[in-house]
């Protein structure tokens, strides 16, 4: 996933509690964390390892004990981490002790199962509200809400206390629906849709493209191709690249 920040970007107005300045990995791996807690936390287990937590997390014991302290978070010698403390933590700093809003605008395969996906819930967000512009849409009930016309938003994304949109629209939309939401007060944005968004500063986007996590996959499909065709002498075989040059291949494998 990519993220589009401003950076210094203001927080919302009211009384919120001070927050450490995380790196911005840091507070993509956060959510990690928190999964493997609530599942460490299910199975009955108090308190975890670095190790163990990390290794739940798909991240080295360094770097999570790197992470956690960065929350004033530093463990037990020979006990580990209380899993209920921690998870109170992370969710306070990621905002998660409130159950937030949000807005899903394009109701078509993408929009349609992800209003039907219950997993929000218990992750502290409610889909309080479904728009589209196509008018046979509207009226269309999907878990329990019904499709309204993209022309609500305004009157819905007050009376719903919105906080945050979530763009599942073709992209030659996604950025009117953008204006839209930030129009609104909306000040934060997971985006589908597969372009760049212009947002005033303030406003935070996260985007996921599909196509492009799949493109990265191809590339290591094609890395790991390249190296098993490697002569078994060792030596290097030259491959033809686009625009005429020859690298070996293991020069085209790292892509230099």
């Amino acid at each position: 996933m990519s993220q589009h920040r401003h950076p210094g970007a203001p927080g919302r107005a009211g009384a919120v509690p001070a927050l450490p300045d995380l790196p911005e990995a840091t507070v993509a791996r956060l959510p990690e964390y928190l999964r493997a807690l609530h599942a460490l936390a299910d199975a009955g287990d108090e308190t975890v390892s670095s190790e163990a937590l990390a290794n739940a997390a798909g991240v080295n014991s360094a770097k999570l004990r790197k992470d956690l302290s960065h929350l004033g978070s530093y463990g037990t010698r020979g006990v580990g981490y209380d899993v209920a403390l921690l998870i109170d933590q992370i969710e306070s700093v990621l905002g998660l002790t409130q159950c937030r809003s949000v807005a899903l605008v394009g109701v078509g395969n993408l929009g349609h199962a992800l209003a039907g996906y219950d997993g929000f819930a218990s992750r502290g967000f409610r889909i309080a509200a479904l728009f589209d512009a196509d008018r046979a849409r509207i009226g269309e009930q999907i878990n329990g809400l019904v499709v309204r016309h993209i022309d609500e938003l305004p009157r819905v994304a007050a009376e719903e206390s919105i906080s945050i949109g979530v763009i599942a629209t073709p992209a030659p939309a996604a950025q009117a629906v953008a204006d839209q939401l930030v129009a609104v007060g909306v000040t934060s944005i997971l985006n589908f849709a597969p372009c760049v968004l212009s947002v005033p500063e303030g406003v935070d986007v996260r985007k996921v493209d599909l196509a492009i996590e799949l493109q990265i996959l191809s590339f290591h499909e094609h890395r790991k191709a390249s190296l098993t065709a490697l002569p078994a002498t060792g030596g290097s075989a030259l491959t033809a690249l686009p625009g005429g040059l020859a690298a070996t291949d293991t020069q085209e494998a790292i892509g230099t």
